[in-house]
């Protein structure tokens, strides 16, 4: 897979909950332990989906090329769904209530926050079953599916590495960041995503 395609993959997987937990993390008392075990929590989780899913033999391996058209209309309609559900949960300003806890959270509630975000929202349980299915259909090698996982870890373990860079700064900054997002997470959501939509289809 190109990177053109699996960077809207990676964006869908971490658009909205996903990456404001990060950022809540990134700002929590024991911020370093409780990022890696998120990131390492949602690794297992994409990785173990994406592997189930080729293992099983999901889509055709007959399919050959037809598979990256399959994985091209997966991409748009995770996208479209993505935009729609935002747009529709516009109105909803207060985070869920569990966020609240994440400025407190402990090493073990961030693993399995991280399990269960990237595993059980369905557009990620759906994008790394698409990803395994198109390895499959294809008779790639499951190791292929590395650049898609490791970018999107890569995306989430953002608001940590900058804690690491730039120290106070984004200790500062990040707070701010989250907060901004909390009020206008749709907006937010809605503009990147609308940026993938325009770059997958082009």
């Amino acid at each position: 897979m190109s990177f053109r395609t699996i960077l809207p993959l990676a964006i869908v997987m971490i658009a909205g909950p996903q990456l404001l937990s990060a950022i809540f993390l990134a700002t929590s008392r024991d911020w370093r332990r409780n990022s890696a075990l998120f990131v390492l929590g949602a690794g297992l989780s994409i990785s173990a989906a994406i592997a189930l899913a080729y293992v099983l033999g999901i889509g055709s391996r007959s399919a050959g090329g037809g598979s990256n058209d399959l994985l091209s209309t997966v991409v748009l309609v995770l996208i479209v769904a993505a935009m729609i559900s935002t747009f529709l949960g516009r109105e909803e300003s207060e985070p869920p209530e569990w966020m609240g806890k994440l400025e407190r959270a402990t090493p073990r509630f961030s693993f399995r926050l991280g399990f269960l975000l990237l595993g059980v929202f369905p557009t990620d349980i759906i994008t790394s079953v698409a990803v395994g299915a198109h390895l499959a259909a294809n008779d790639l090698p499951l190791v292929d599916a590395a650049p898609f996982v490791g970018l999107t870890l890569l995306l989430l373990a953002l608001p940590s590495l900058a804690v690491l860079l730039l120290g106070d700064r984004a200790e500062t900054l990040l707070p701010q960041i989250r907060d901004w997002m909390n009020d206008n997470a749709w907006v937010v959501n809605e503009a990147v995503l609308a940026f993938f939509l325009v770059l997958t289809i082009t």
